[in-house]
């Protein structure tokens, strides 16, 4: 992960293809920022480009869904398909366009295999959660996981296998990119169960989330704006830029979808990202999350508000 640092020390825009390595690139001075006070982008439901329209619908869903998936599944999958998917790129995709908070929700498939994990929005994704050991770690630097659901097994098993590259949740505060580097710490795991937290001193308590769940862009912000007067959460926290098909929106809109809005083309939601100040202030942003992260210009536009802290 080699830095590409200007000579000036400020950061210096990575090829368009790319932003895997952005973190090693910023200004050294902020890699002894806390990881709260930087601008990370994220990803909403990070798993759902590979759900599958063949599996059923989550029990967490209503009674009714569910009936009308048995019963009319030829119509009613391919709508709640289209609802629930939030992401185009792979996770690998993510991580090479700079996404560093990766929102994991895992759950067993009713009448699926008890030793079976699916990641789960509404249906189950065609890929299984495997818990192995990697040589030579490269997962991203500082990305966050919000595991949900059945999950504190396979959060047990990864906790062993990352080993001490998961900072305690004792440390006295918020470590920094070099604090966490120099342990050989990559990842933080937060989990939003209490009770799983408290026997596990490796998982972080859940992220607070400013998720919005509207489908025009002008609401989005002003739910946004009206979570930043009332003052940002202490420690990690996500700004959710969530543009969220209701089922309003699916039936009324038949052979349209919010994935041709993607991020990087909704000029309004864009500039208001672009208008956000990192840094401890009790309105700045932290982690910025998005549906459809399909090109860099988002994630660039999270990337560079860090250029800001340069100048405070």
């Amino acid at each position: 992960m080699g830095g590409q640092v200007s000579t000036s020390g400020s950061f210096r825009s990575l090829p368009c293809s790319t932003n895997a390595d952005w973190m090693s690139a910023l200004c050294p001075v902020l890699w002894d920022v806390p990881l709260h006070q930087l601008s990370i982008p994220g990803s909403h439901d990070t798993m759902t480009y590979c759900l599958n329209k063949t599996s059923p619908i989550s029990q967490a869903q209503s009674r009714l869904l569910q009936l009308l998936g048995k019963v009319l599944p030829c119509v009613t999958r391919p709508v709640v398909l289209r609802w629930s998917t939030t992401q185009m790129l792979s996770v690998t995709e993510q991580l090479d366009a700079g996404v560093r908070y990766l929102d994991l929700r895992v759950a067993h498939m009713r009448d699926g295999s008890e030793k079976n994990l699916h990641f789960v929005h509404m249906v189950y994704t065609t890929a299984l959660v495997e818990v192995r050991g990697r040589g030579g770690c490269s997962w991203g630097h500082g990305w966050t996981c919000g595991a949900r659901g059945g999950a504190t097994r396979a959060l047990v098993e990864v906790s062993g296998l990352a080993g001490g590259q998961l900072p305690p949740r004792g440390t006295p505060e918020v470590p920094t990119l070099s604090q966490m580097w120099s342990r050989g710490q990559q990842v933080i795991l937060s989990y939003e169960e209490d009770t799983v937290v408290n026997r596990h001193a490796e998982l972080w308590p859940g992220i607070p989330y400013w998720w919005g769940d509207q489908v025009k862009p002008q609401e989005l912000i002003r739910y946004l704006e009206r979570m930043k007067s009332c003052g940002r959460p202490g420690g990690l926290f996500v700004a959710g830029i969530n543009l969220t098909e209701n089922l309003a929106y699916v039936l009324g809109h038949p052979t349209e979808s919010l994935r041709k809005m993607t991020l990087p083309s909704l000029p309004c939601l864009r500039a208001w990202v672009r208008e956000q100040s990192p840094g401890p202030g009790a309105q700045c942003t932290n982690i910025i999350a998005g549906d459809f992260i399909g090109a860099d210009a988002f994630v660039g536009d999270v990337i560079r508000l860090n250029e800001k802290l340069l100048r405070c």
